[in-house]
C-alpha cells in the first residue's frame, strides 16, 4: 500500500526543510514542516519554548503538532530532528508515512548549521554539541524506510532517490 505522506527525519541540518520544498512541488502535495507549525501554534520561537518550558515541555507540544500534522494526506511532512526520541512519534511517523532519514556527516551538518543562532541545542560551541548529538542519536533514524546521505547530492538528487523508493 502506497503510504500517503512521505515524513523526513533526521539530524538538525541534513536538508529536512529544503528537501521538503523540492518534493513537495514536484508531487504538488502540501509542504509542512513541523517546527514552524510549532511556533505558529504556541506563538514564540523554539529558542524561546527552550528557555521557559525546557526540552520536555518543547517535546510534548512537538509530539501533539505532529500526530496533528499526521492526520491529513498528501503531504510532505519536515520534523524537527529530535522528534525521532518519542516513540509516540516513530510510531505515528511509520503508520502514517514513508519515513525517509536524511544524514550527513559531521563536517557538512557543521557547516550548515554553524550559522543559525535559532537552534538551541547548538548553542555555544557548534562542532562539539553536532559531535555529541551525532553519538547520542547514532541509531534514532534507524526505523525509516530509506535513509540517504544529502553530503554529496543535490536536491534534486535526494528527491529522485525518494521518489523512485517511495514509487516501488
Amino acid at each position: 500500500m502506497e503510504k500517503s505522506n512521505i515524513v523526513l527525519i533526521g539530524f538538525m541540518g541534513t536538508g529536512k526543510t529544503s528537501v521538503g520544498k523540492v518534493l513537495s512541488e514536484r508531487l504538488g502535495w502540501h509542504f509542512a514542516n513541523t517546527d514552524d507549525e510549532i511556533e505558529a501554534r504556541q506563538g514564540v520561537t523554539i529558542s524561546e519554548m527552550f528557555a521557559t518550558i525546557g526540552e520536555a515541555g518543547f517535546r510534548q507540544v512537538e509530539s501533539e503538532v505532529i500526530r496533528a500534522s499526521l492526520e491529513r494526506t498528501n503531504q510532505i511532512v519536515a520534523t524537527g530532528g529530535g522528534a525521532v526520541l518519542s516513540e509516540q512519534n516513530r510510531r505515528v511517523m511509520q503508520e502514517k508515512g514513508y519515513v525517509v532519514a536524511l544524514t550527513a556527516d559531521a563536517k557538512t551538518i557543521i557547516d550548515r548549521v554553524s550559522q543559525d543562532q535559532n537552534r538551541p541545542l547548538v548553542q555555544g560551541n557548534v562542532e562539539e554539541r553536532v559531535h555529541t548529538l551525532l553519538e547520542v542519536r547514532k541509531h534514532a533514524y534507524d526505523f525509516a524506510d530509506l535513509k540517504i546521505d544529502t553530503s554529496a547530492l543535490t536536491l534534486e538528487e535526494i528527491a529522485d532517490k525518494i521518489i523512485a523508493n517511495w514509487n516501488n
